[in-house]
This record gives C-alpha cells, structure tokens and sequence, in this order.
C-alpha cells in the first residue's frame, strides 16, 4: 500500500505542466534557429509585435519600458535585461532611457525587428500542426490554463 501518493512524481499537475513546457520549448528551437532567435527572445518580439500592431490601429509608436515587458512575460528584470542586450547587439531593437524619467528604459524595435515579423508569422500555425491537437482543443486548453493562472493571482 502506497502511504504518500500525493508526493509522488507522475500524480503532480506541476510537473504534467512543467514537462509539456519544456517540450513546446524544445519544438520551438528549429523553427526559431534561422530567425537567430531563443525561446524567450521570441516571446519578447511578441509583445513587441503586438505593441506594434495595437499602435498601428493609432498610427503612433509608443514605445515599451522593461518594466512593461516584465510584467507582461511574468520575468523579472535580472532575466530580460541581458535578452535585450543580445536582442540589441543582433539589431533588433533599441534601448533607451526615458526624457521624463531617466529610470525607466525604453524599448523600440528596429526596422530588421519589424521585419523579422513576417518571417515568424507563420510559426504559430506550424505549431500547431506539430501538436497534434485541433484548434478547438488548443484554444480550450489555452482558455484553461489562463483561468488557472488568474486564480493564482
């Protein structure tokens, strides 16, 4: 008779969830290799894609401060400080401060990021072949998790 069930390894949800995480990542690789991005440089394009695109719709860029980018990746600026250096030696976007504040640091994409955009377009969709879920599944499983992570608030 098994006393702790509860403490073994294959019965946590965390690990279900931290497995699946590093295989997505891992499936990630080969398609982000010829864009010179990593996993989390790639979510950083996101936001700022997205801030791009939201923009547009204003015609105006704004900008985005690290600590805007932290918040929206849940990192912490000891993480995505050295991301962006990188990001910025490849060219593809820039740092600098505030006029209003000297502390915060802005973040613009170059015209090489901006560019990058429609050669990542469709990894989404390529990801989504190599899952294995149909798109009613994944946006579920999406819709699932994020409820998750908003009762852990």
């Amino acid at each position: 008779m098994k006393k702790y069930p509860q403490l073994h390894l294959d019965n946590q949800v965390c690990f279900a969830v931290y497995s699946l995480q590093r295989r997505i990542t891992q499936a990630y690789q080969p398609l982000l290799k010829p864009l010179g991005l990593t996993y989390p440089q790639y979510l950083v394009m996101l936001v700022l894609w997205q801030t791009l695109e939201e923009e547009a719709e204003s015609s105006a860029w704004s900008p985005v401060s690290v600590t805007q980018l932290c918040q929206k990746l849940m990192l912490d600026t000891g993480t995505v400080t050295p991301l962006l250096k990188r990001m910025e030696h490849n060219g593809l976007l820039t740092r600098s401060r505030s006029q209003e504040d000297e502390r915060v640091v802005l973040v613009s994409l170059t015209e090489s990021g901006k560019q990058l955009r429609e050669k990542a377009a469709d990894i989404p969709v390529q990801m989504a072949c190599r899952s294995g879920f149909d798109v009613h599944e994944a946006l579920g499983l999406r819709d699932k998790i994020r409820s998750w992570l908003n009762s852990w608030r």
